[in-house]
């Protein structure tokens, strides 16, 4: 299993990230993500569950946090 958080201050905001982060938040196996939070160049801020891709609306990097940790337990049964 790999959990894995990473999150980058940029030196400024843009129109793609006006909260000033790239991050990238991983829950899964080598070569299977099961849960993942990202905001990659041209998507914009989004969350994948298994094989669904949404929107998400990114309010602050504690609750991206929570977000992801909560969709982790929910995965492993943990809630």
């Amino acid at each position: 299993m790999i959990l894995q958080i990473r999150i980058w201050r940029l030196p400024q905001a843009n129109a793609e990230r006006p909260h000033g982060l790239k991050y990238s938040l991983f829950y899964g196996w080598p070569g299977e993500r099961i849960v993942g939070y990202d905001n990659e160049a041209g998507k914009g801020d989004h969350r994948h569950y298994r094989d669904r891709e949404e929107p998400y609306v990114f309010e602050t990097m504690d609750k991206l946090i929570a977000d992801f940790q909560a969709d982790v337990r929910r995965e492993t049964g943990h809630e």
